[in-house]
């Protein structure tokens, strides 16, 4: 275990409070005119997936669990949760739904992802910061309009819905960001 000061915790560390992990989903800090500096840090308990809140000075100690990132490629879902598997060594380990979350509909089949692991166990997942999809339903292309600031909606394979600038059309591939699902340019493929 490694003692830090609260304020420099980040989204996806995991903390040791009372013998029990948590990982950090948020951590803010704030700097009041008067009174002492605090972090504000919302985390997950990992056994069972409670959320808690706690409020630190930002010169306070905190234990941060020691937590090994490695690359996993994906290969499917089943009822169990998503099952992942080491390129070196071929071991596979299975993620529970809950600590993949929301990001779970942008995983897809052989995509390299980086799992953290504590003791063997998963406890956070970071995906890669873009991906390549394909426009399904969006309006159609209307003739001699440039690209602007205005954007239409449109829904990916996946089916999240996002924002495209007015010239893509249906059955383009674009670049999404997998953090918020914004539209970042056409894929260059």
């Amino acid at each position: 275990m490694v003692k830090v000061i609260a304020s420099s915790l980040r989204k996806g560390n995991v903390v040791d409070i009372d013998g029990r992990l948590y990982v950090v989903l948020s951590a803010e800090s704030f700097h009041p005119g008067k009174g002492t500096p605090t972090t504000q840090i919302d985390m997950r308990r990992i056994s069972d997936g409670v959320k808690v809140s706690e409020r630190y000075k930002t010169t306070e100690q905190v234990e941060r669990a020691y937590i090994e990132d490695r690359e996993f490629t994906y290969l499917y879902q089943d009822g169990d949760g998503y099952t992942f598997m080491n390129q070196e060594t071929y071991d596979q380990v299975t993620v529970p739904a809950d600590i993949v979350g929301d990001q779970s509909v942008y995983l897809a089949e052989n995509m390299t992802v980086t799992l953290s692991l504590h003791q063997g166990v998963p406890v956070s997942i970071v995906l890669p910061a873009r991906v390549v999809l394909e426009i399904v339903d969006t309006e159609p292309t209307v003739k001699g309009q440039t690209a602007s600031s205005s954007y239409k909606p449109a829904v990916l394979s996946n089916g999240v819905r996002t924002s495209v600038p007015p010239h893509i059309a249906t059955g383009t591939r674009v670049v999404v960001m997998t953090a918020d699902g914004s539209y970042v340019e056409r894929a260059k493929d």
